[in-house]
């Protein structure tokens, strides 16, 4: 018998003047970046909460809070590896994950297929097991004023 375990995440980030936007690994050239404890990876952040979720496992900021100093400016894709090990450490591996960012702005079609290269290779699955989509809020709510950018994460996990 195969077991199966879905884990769906989300993550929110504000934007400001002075960061650098990471997402999916991947370093985006914009005048704003996301403000965080760490790097603000949106996109890898959801994806944590994702794994983590999909085995009861609670979420990013219980295995790594924003009041230990350790993690202060960290890569995220360090924190997608310790997460990743986890899963792996609990007899699961992933199956696939399905994404969606959610800005206005900048495009990041350019940057998908480099995002998906990052996160494969982190979690040790193939380049078609990882979605990334994009959508903007058609310059509604914060999303469209260009204020914070979010991230959901879906994904499958098998024993």
């Amino acid at each position: 018998m195969m077991a199966y375990r879905i884990g769906s995440g989300i993550d929110f980030h504000k934007l400001v003047e002075g960061r650098d936007l990471w997402i999916g690994g991947v370093k985006i050239p914009h005048h704003k970046g996301a403000l965080g404890h760490s790097d603000a990876d949106v996109l890898l952040h959801a994806i944590c909460d994702a794994l983590l979720g999909a085995l009861c496992l609670g979420d990013i900021g219980v295995h790594f809070p924003d009041t230990d100093a350790s993690y202060k400016n960290i890569d995220s894709k360090i924190l997608l590896q310790k997460t990743i090990d986890l899963i792996k450490s609990k007899g699961y591996t992933v199956v696939n994950m399905d994404t969606t960012l959610c800005l206005q702005a900048p495009k990041i079609s350019p940057f998908v297929q480099e995002m998906q290269q990052v996160i494969a290779a982190i979690i040790g699955c193939d380049l078609n097991d990882v979605s990334i989509k994009a959508t903007t809020t058609e310059k509604l709510g914060f999303i469209g004023r260009e204020e914070g950018l979010t991230a959901y994460a879906t994904v499958l996990l098998k024993k």
